[in-house]
């Protein structure tokens, strides 16, 4: 299935990831709203939620440090988005390094004063797809 996405909202998603993936901050300020939550995964199996001051900050001590630029690796899985809305979720795989493991996105958006923004993020790793059953078991009858 060759899915059309929304060309407004996957060239929002390509300039966040070539925005953020440079630690260009003043930049990315615009481009999340103040109430961001960002939810990952932890190894321990809970949920750690980050604020955009606590995201932001690690994007600022990373560039203040001299890492390297992210890799801008993504693909749009999925852009769920009703037309003259003003809120989309997009699923993407994402991948920040070749030393940084895949990662499965949802971004939460809005539109606010005509420009999208992100208003959530959750990460989860990236699923082995070949060991990947289905969210319900098969039917008994």
């Amino acid at each position: 299935m060759n899915e059309q996405h929304n060309p407004e909202i996957v060239a929002f998603i390509d300039r966040l990831a070539e925005v953020g993936s440079n630690y260009r901050m003043e930049e990315m300020e615009g481009l999340y709203t103040e109430d961001l939550g960002f939810l990952v995964l932890t190894p321990e199996g809970t949920i750690a939620r980050f604020s955009k001051a606590e995201m932001f900050a690690e994007f600022r001590s990373r560039r203040d440090g001299g890492e390297r630029p992210l890799s801008t690796e993504k693909r749009i899985l999925h852009i769920e988005h009703e037309q003259q809305g003003d809120e989309a979720t997009a699923v993407l795989y994402r991948r920040m390094s070749d030393r940084a493991s895949p990662a499965f996105y949802e971004l939460r958006l809005r539109r606010t004063n005509g420009d999208w923004q992100v208003s959530g993020e959750t990460v989860l790793p990236w699923p082995d797809l070949t060991t990947v059953k289905g969210f319900l078991p098969p039917r008994e009858h």
